[in-house]
């Protein structure tokens, strides 16, 4: 018994904009991207900030750049984003 084949369409990841705060481990980069968050009580906008490493084959980007990462497969424990 031989299964149909079925086309799986692989949907892009989550994308983020953010900038360059480290570029000392090689061909990752971690990026800092914020955001602005509604305080569920008292209705004022916070900036919050998440830190994400993200792979950089080559190390071509330097800090302070705005770059996008996508996310992708897991590349190592803590690394889950590529640089597009």
């Amino acid at each position: 018994m031989m299964k149909p084949s079925v086309q799986q369409h692989k949907t892009p990841g989550k994308t983020f904009e953010g900038i360059v705060v480290s570029t000392k481990m090689k061909d990752t980069i971690v990026v800092k991207i914020g955001r602005f968050v509604q305080h569920p009580k008292y209705r004022k906008y916070m900036k919050h900030s998440t830190r994400l490493k993200a792979h950089d084959a080559g190390n071509t980007k330097k800090e302070g750049e705005k770059v996008t990462i996508i996310e992708c497969r897991p590349m190592s424990k803590d690394k889950h984003f590529r640089v597009v």
